[in-house]
């Protein structure tokens, strides 16, 4: 049971930047052995209230109101005293741990550093209490791990190296933010079970920060919705997501994707594979005998009909994105790709290029995509002038302001740069930059996985309606059920490369066949037999 006394204190804690609030009057408590949830879209002000509690904003930041842990008023802390709490009494998990992680450092190093700030361990002490941390977050083969480079891990352990580090000197307070963007349903749910673990044998408090109410609903105990740097509400999960008080929480819980794409019309298929497969040699020890390649696709055949949405689902490391990128011609593959009756297996050079305009891809993370130094008009042209260099600048301009209102953008953002638009918007420039080709098969990698259920009930709108107006097919390769679900006439679960199940997405997601489809539905949240399914809403 949480301690009725709180850990965390904010009293009508305020946060402003340059003269402009963006956190409002947050009052909130967290309580020691309890996880308070706070949740709300970008730039509700979430991430800044908990970095502005423990003086980790830039110098143009101004915080008001009263800040407490336990009985240490924080906003009267020395520099020095700063340095003793940040990482001893309070540990942090960041959104991104490849970005949070130093990539010139081990492992072993990178959690020795925290050690030896706050408790002077070194050396072989420090190994060994690295060692235990990594049992303890339930990394296998630590022993490996500690001499290991955070590229060489996956998000997974990346992120569980992280907890290691925030927990290291047994915190009273965890501040975890985002922890589970990006990573799979699975994964996802190890990682907050761990969290959940480590609260209570610790007897920690933490402050939960995230956009994803499933997660909320089922590790948060109480919860706090913000929306432009106010609190809507705040209470026990249960009671705030069965009688929401705030407009603002209902539009939240009213946000997930749903519905059915349309009906795919009869036709040949416009994609096909046959035997496709992908392998990468391992690399050979002196003296010894090269070892087998490493099989990342294992052969499958597969279709896809003009104005279908294929779904690929699995854990990371199952090979989704290999395969996108074999279909794609990206990475040497084996076996046949059929593409609109051409085998484009076979082509290179200026007439595989002379294809591309007709399948083209949105990735992940559209602020990686896109380049920070050209405006939004040259990255949306920059394939147009390419495949098209006939057209004259006005034309190229006509069809760009087109294009951009047609996924939702206003005509004067050509101007602007990736850096000045949120997350979704960015998303939209990138499938902007997709369709002013007007391509017949569209790939979409993880375009949701690091938007909030309300920008991605958005995009999964948009795409839907991009494809009843112009026939794309996509190839959708998502780790979040539901939005699949919304999406896809057809889905394909991979494990280790190879095809577990497929079929149509409804029968898959409602009563899948395989103990590691029903595993993945599962942990996503979603129930057999789904009466919440519905081609109506």
């Amino acid at each position: 049971m949480p301690d009725a006394s709180p850990l965390l204190r904010f009293d009508s804690l305020s946060v402003a930047f340059d003269g402009v609030t963006v956190v409002d009057n947050l009052s909130l408590a967290v309580r020691r052995g309890e996880t308070l949830a706070l949740v709300g879209e970008s730039g509700s002000g979430k991430s800044v209230s908990a970095l502005g509690a423990m003086s980790l904003l830039p110098p143009n930041a101004r915080v008001e109101g009263g800040r407490f842990l336990g009985d240490t008023d924080l906003a009267r802390l020395r520099p020095r005293e700063w340095q003793g709490l940040r990482g001893g009494r309070v540990g942090f998990i960041f959104q991104e741990p490849m970005t949070s992680l130093n990539p010139l450092h081990t492992v072993a190093k990178q959690i020795a550093e925290t050690l030896r700030l706050h408790q002077g361990l070194s050396g072989r002490d420090a190994r060994e209490r690295s060692r235990e941390l990594l049992g303890q977050v339930k990394l296998p083969r630590p022993d490996e791990l500690l001499d290991a480079w955070p590229h060489q891990l996956s998000g997974g352990q990346r992120q569980r190296v992280m907890i290691a580090m925030a927990i290291a000197n047994d915190p009273e307070l965890l501040i975890a933010d985002e922890p589970t963007t990006a990573l799979d349903v699975t994964v996802q749910q190890d990682i907050l079970a761990l969290l959940a673990e480590l609260r209570d044998r610790h007897g920690m408090g933490m402050l939960f920060i995230t956009h994803d109410l499933n997660l909320v609903r089922r590790h948060a105990d109480r919860v706090c919705v913000l929306y432009n740097g106010r609190a809507q509400e705040t209470g026990r999960v249960a009671d705030v997501f069965q009688t929401p008080q705030s407009s603002y929480t209902r539009t939240l819980l009213d946000a997930e994707p749903r519905g059915r794409p349309a009906p795919v019309p009869a036709g040949s298929p416009l994609l096909q594979t046959r035997g496709l497969a992908v392998s990468y040699a391992r690399p050979r020890r002196l003296l010894a005998k090269r070892p087998p390649a490493f099989e990342a696709l294992c052969p499958l055949d597969l279709s896809v009909a003009p104005g279908e949405t294929l779904g690929i689902v699995g854990e990371s490391g199952s090979g989704k994105t290999t395969l996108a990128h074999a279909l794609l011609r990206l990475t040497e593959s084996r076996g046949e790709i059929d593409f609109s009756g051409e085998r484009i297996d076979r082509l290179s050079g200026a007439a595989l290029r002379r294809r591309r305009r007709r399948f083209q891809v949105v990735f992940q993370d559209p602020y990686g995509s896109l380049s920070p130094r050209l405006p939004v008009s040259e990255i949306v042209s920059e394939g147009l002038k390419f495949h098209y260099p006939e057209l004259d600048t006005a034309e190229v301009e006509r069809r760009v302001v087109d294009t951009l209102r047609v996924v939702g953008l206003p005509e004067d953002c050509a101007a602007r740069y990736p850096h000045e638009f949120s997350g979704g918007q960015r998303q939209r420039i990138a499938v902007a930059r997709a369709i002013i080709l007007e391509p017949e098969l569209l790939v979409l990698d993880e375009p949701t996985s690091a938007l909030d259920r309300t920008v991605q009930k958005q995009l999964v709108e948009l795409l839907r309606e991009l494809q009843r107006l112009r026939g794309i097919s996509y190839l959708f390769i998502s780790h979040d059920l539901a939005v699949v679900r919304a999406m896809a006439h057809r889905v394909m679960v991979l494990k280790d490369g190879e095809v577990v199940e497929q079929g149509d997405c409804r029968a898959v997601l409602e009563e899948p066949r395989t103990d590691y489809t029903r595993r993945l539905v599962t942990a996503a949240g979603l129930s057999f037999q789904n009466s919440r399914f519905s081609g109506t809403d």
